[in-house]
């Protein structure tokens, strides 16, 4: 696990903003799960944006093994990474992200779940976690965000019905994170 308790979200949620203050990205789209997470960035100046989960995971693994008792790294593999380069396959990871913890089955809607930054997409909270320009370019009015991430939500449930109904297996989704970890 990655995060026990709303002490480690917050935790991890502060290193990344103290980071994210000294090598400038916009976050478009992120989502804290027990025990991975994704990040949509747009770098925003010549500094790296893995330098940002670098500064942000070290300082948080020394603080969570402390807290745990334990030592050692806390993840398997490397930061993983993707570059978006259309707007089409942005917003669809945007959603994707989203609607993330409704798939695990942590929450049954998105807005259920804090630790991500849908609450700002439709407008029920602001932070600094969350690039307006997208909001404004693609989805002025909240309700259409919440319309397109509902549309997902029951493609899912059809999906996963159909799958359950047919024995099929289940589709390979295209890679879906900017960056992730998984411990």
């Amino acid at each position: 696990m990655l995060f026990y308790d709303e002490d480690d979200y917050e935790l991890f949620l502060n290193l990344f903003k103290y980071n994210l203050d000294k090598i400038p990205a916009s976050v478009f789209a992120y989502c804290l799960m027990p025990n991975h997470f994704h990040f949509l960035l747009r770098q925003d100046s010549d500094k790296k944006l893995y330098h940002i989960f670098n500064y942000a995971l070290i300082a948080y693994v020394q603080r969570y093994n402390k807290k745990y008792g334990r030592k050692g790294p806390l993840f398997q593999s490397p930061l993983q990474h993707k570059l978006v380069e259309n707007q089409e396959y942005l917003l669809q990871l945007c959603k994707y992200i989203h609607i993330n913890p409704v798939k695990a089955g942590l929450v049954e809607y998105p807005e259920n779940w804090i630790y991500s930054n849908y609450l700002e997409w439709v407008k029920l909270r602001t932070d600094t976690l969350f690039a307006k320009e997208i909001h404004s370019d693609y989805f002025p009015h909240p309700e259409d965000y919440i319309s397109m991430i509902s549309t997902y939500k029951q493609y899912l449930t059809i999906k996963n019905f159909r799958r359950l109904l047919m024995d099929d297996k289940e589709e390979k989704l295209a890679p879906s994170f900017l960056y992730e970890f998984t411990p």
